[in-house]
């Protein structure tokens, strides 16, 4: 059974994740997994346009290495938010939210009615194909699937105290580079109005009982969002890793080179 990214940040603990997309491999997980350290990943789907057997093969390997995991995706396909739970990932996270009523419609798909109206069907992973009942597995999913907003507009940014406060929100998640992006200050993220954006998102949560993560671009950024109260940090990249991987090989033997 996996350690759930909610049973982390519930204990105060800091949710270690690594996020993979391009190059997304059985190998790959299995390495992070011998690594240690880290609770679970996050997939890529927005940018790296994941099928769904790729979602089903990472849930797989999430399970066999005791990680949680779950799809970032665009909000903008009520059929894929399903398939990728479905598919046995653990929750799933929404990119490029505009607004409050945006991220309630994309809670709405991943809920089952009173709370929602994603459709019934029960022959995929989270429903152990077929061995919950439709039933059970109404319950069970609606408590269960971990679900994350991206802070990554002016206009999320705007509302995140309404986003914050939705019921079935469990994460909201700073995208440090597009947010910045937004802000006219692309890649400054220790820029004081970046950082007072940190701060208003750190204070909707605080307000609403919720967590909020981000990606770690470096580390001055990262030890700040850390001491605002930032309990999920994505540490690492499949790309990042082999990349340094690759540079660090090339200084031990430079003189080959």
């Amino acid at each position: 059974m996996s350690t759930r990214f909610r049973e982390v940040l519930a204990a105060g603990d800091l949710a270690r994740v690594f996020v993979i997309g391009r190059a997304l491999h059985p190998i790959v997980i299995d390495l992070y997994g011998l690594a240690g350290g880290f609770h679970g990943f996050w997939l890529d789907q927005e940018h790296c346009g994941l099928t769904y057997e790729q979602i089903q093969l990472a849930s797989v390997c999430a399970r066999a290495n005791n990680f949680d995991s779950i799809v970032r995706m665009a909000p903008s396909d009520y059929s894929l938010v399903t398939q990728n739970l479905e598919a046995g990932a653990g929750g799933v996270m929404a990119a490029q939210i505009r607004d409050a009523e945006h991220a309630e419609q994309f809670v709405k798909w991943t809920k089952f009615a009173p709370r929602g109206h994603r459709g019934m069907n029960n022959a995929g992973r989270d429903a152990d194909y077929t061995y919950k009942s439709q039933e059970q597995f109404a319950v069970d999913s609606n408590r269960d699937h971990f679900i994350a907003i991206q802070i990554e507009t002016l206009g999320a940014l705007e509302e995140a105290d309404q986003i914050a406060a939705i019921d079935g929100v469990d994460l909201l998640f700073v995208g440090p580079s597009d947010l910045s992006q937004a802000m006219g200050l692309l890649g400054q993220f220790s820029h004081k109005k970046v950082v007072e954006a940190l701060d208003h998102v750190a204070a909707a949560c605080r307000r609403h009982g919720k967590h909020w993560g981000t990606v770690a671009p470096n580390k001055e950024y990262t030890q700040m969002c850390y001491d605002k109260g930032c309990r999920m940090l994505t540490l690492s990249t499949e790309i990042t890793a082999i990349r340094h991987g690759i540079e660090q090989h090339k200084a031990a033997y430079k003189e080959m080179f």
